[in-house]
């Protein structure tokens, strides 16, 4: 056929895309061309491509497509797209928002339990030979405060609350969401801030979260409270937290997300005690492909029929 539409897939790993495509059968709707990420598009196929999906693309690639109207994101966060000098101004830009629910409120409460419960310090203990009783403290009847209530959240809301914890947190556009005990409006983070035992932060990279953790906040939290980061790494003003940890206005913290991935060797992080330093495992699941191939899926035939796409970017808020 000729009248396909001209897809590109620019990744590494292909197999549940192109099995998606024929699983949902649209294979024969389009026309598809897979390219490694270390490879460049040819000038055929920058001038036939439509639809491209990849997990970030350099300056001066999207202006070399004229035909190109639909560009998948593979990630949540878009701020590398949103970032380019020359992003078309007509371009459908989707993100891979909610394709990390299963992975990423997982590891959350992983990292709920590390803080909450000495098993780490057991293991610690163990390579010593040492036998030290400590207590383990209680999530039940703890305050877990969310800020950016989306579906990552809801879902570590969900399971927050059958441990026994009060669930707040803030979203854009609140309103009753199941298993949160109270939604607020970002103008009143300081209150979720004030109650919060731990304070989770799930909030999108834009200009306005950009170092909205600050010495003023971080002062508004209790001394006995934690921060969480599985949002983006520029929502931390990372000085001031350091000084906030060292001088014990808060617990500590722990951090999945930087600045500059991987985390320099030099970083201060590193040695501050007080904070965890993960290696950005929060969204990661080893069938990460097939969740995002069914949303691209979904959105590829929407596509092909004129209908709106999911998780369409709002360039104007930065999501």
């Amino acid at each position: 056929m000729t009248d396909r539409t001209h897809v590109l897939l620019w990744t590494d790993n292909t197999a549940a895309y192109l099995d998606a495509i024929a699983a949902a059968g649209l294979a024969d709707r389009v026309a598809v061309d897979s390219l490694p990420r270390k490879e460049k598009p040819s000038a055929d196929q920058l001038a036939r491509t439509e639809i491209l999906m990849a997990p970030t693309v350099p300056p001066g690639l999207l202006p070399a497509m004229p035909r190109l109207r639909w560009a998948q994101a593979m990630t949540a966060g878009v701020e590398g797209w949103l970032a380019l000098p020359d992003l078309p101004p007509g371009l459908a830009l989707t993100c891979a928002r909610g394709t990390h629910t299963e992975s990423m409120p997982e590891n959350i409460m992983a990292s709920l339990f590390h803080v909450a419960k000495p098993l780490a310090i057991a293991a610690a203990n163990k390579k010593a030979g040492k036998w030290v009783h400590t207590v383990a403290q209680p999530l039940t009847g703890k305050t877990l405060g969310i800020l950016g209530l989306g579906a990552i959240g809801q879902e570590v809301a969900r399971m927050a609350k059958a441990f026994g914890m009060t669930v707040i947190g803030t979203k854009r556009r609140p309103g009753p969401m199941a298993h949160v005990d109270e939604m607020l409006p970002p103008e009143r983070t300081d209150e979720v801030l004030a109650r919060a035992d731990y304070l989770l932060l799930l909030l999108p990279a834009t200009p306005a979260t950009d170092n909205f953790i600050d010495t003023a906040r971080l002062a508004r939290m209790k001394p006995t409270a934690w921060l969480l980061n599985f949002g983006r790494g520029h929502l931390i003003k990372d000085d001031d937290l350091i000084t906030a940890v060292n001088d014990k206005k808060i617990a500590g913290a722990v951090l999945d997300v930087f600045r500059q991935e991987p985390l320099p060797a030099d970083h201060p992080f590193w040695k501050t005690d007080g904070i965890l330093v993960l290696p950005h495992i929060g969204g990661p699941h080893p069938q990460r492909d097939r969740f995002v191939a069914r949303l691209f899926v979904d959105n590829l035939r929407r596509f092909l029929d004129g209908a709106p796409l999911h998780q369409l970017v709002d360039r104007t808020a930065g999501y």
